[in-house]
C-alpha cells in the first residue's frame, strides 16, 4: 500500500501529552486513524495493507491534534527514514509546528 499524499489535507500526530507546539524530530501522519492509534502509544501495531484496518496494543488514552500551519514537503516534513510502514504513511518535522487539539 502506497499512501498517497495530498499537501491539501491536514497532517495528524497522536499523543497522549497535552501539547501547543511539536518538537522537530515527530512524526505527523495524513492517516487519521493512524495518529488515533500512535496517540494511545501501542508497544506493537500493525495493519492490512488491503483495506487500512489497523491493529494494535495501545491502551492509553491519547489526544488527535492536527498540525495548525501550512507546512512544506521536503522543507519542514520529510518522509520517515527508517519506517517500517509503507511510502507516504510516516513523515518526520524539520522544525517546531504549531497544534491544535481535535479530539
Amino acid at each position: 500500500m502506497e499512501y498517497p499524499i495530498d499537501m491539501n489535507k491536514p497532517w495528524y500526530h497522536g499523543s497522549p501529552l497535552k501539547l501547543d507546539v511539536l518538537c522537530e524530530g515527530s512524526t505527523i501522519t495524513q492517516w487519521k486513524e493512524l495518529a488515533e492509534t500512535f496517540a494511545k502509544k501501542p508497544k506493537t501495531l500493525s495493519y492490512y495493507k488491503i483495506n487500512g484496518r489497523i491493529f494494535h496494543t495501545g491502551v492509553k488514552k491519547g489526544i488527535l491534534y492536527i498540525i495548525d500551519e501550512p507546512v512544506v514537503l521536503d522543507i519542514d516534513i520529510h518522509q520517515h527514514p527508517r519506517t517500517t510502514m509503507d511510502k507516504g504513511v510516516e513523515f518526520l518535522t524539520t522544525r517546531p509546528l504549531k497544534l491544535k487539539r481535535v479530539c
